[in-house]
C-alpha cells in the first residue's frame, strides 16, 4: 500500500502550491516532487522535515503511518 506520493499531492494542492513552489521551498528540482508523488523515489529524512514544516503536517499522516 503506497501512500506518501498521494498525501504529498493532495496536500501540495490543499496549500495552492504547485510542484515549482513546492521544489524551490524545499530546495529540491521540480522533477523530484514528481518522482515522490508518482511513488518512484523517496526523500531523505532532512527533507521530509522540511516537507512536513512547508506542507504544516506531521511525518506520520505523510508517510501512512496514522491510524484513521
Amino acid at each position: 500500500m503506497v501512500i506518501f506520493g498521494e498525501r504529498l499531492r493532495e496536500l501540495r494542492l490543499e496549500k495552492g502550491m504547485t510542484q515549482s513552489s513546492l521544489a524551490k521551498l524545499i530546495s529540491v528540482d521540480r522533477r523530484t516532487i514528481g518522482n515522490w508523488e508518482n511513488d518512484l523515489r523517496e526523500p531523505d529524512l532532512e527533507t521530509l522535515v522540511k516537507l512536513v514544516k512547508v506542507l504544516n503536517t506531521n511525518a506520520e499522516f505523510l508517510l501512512g503511518l496514522d491510524i484513521e
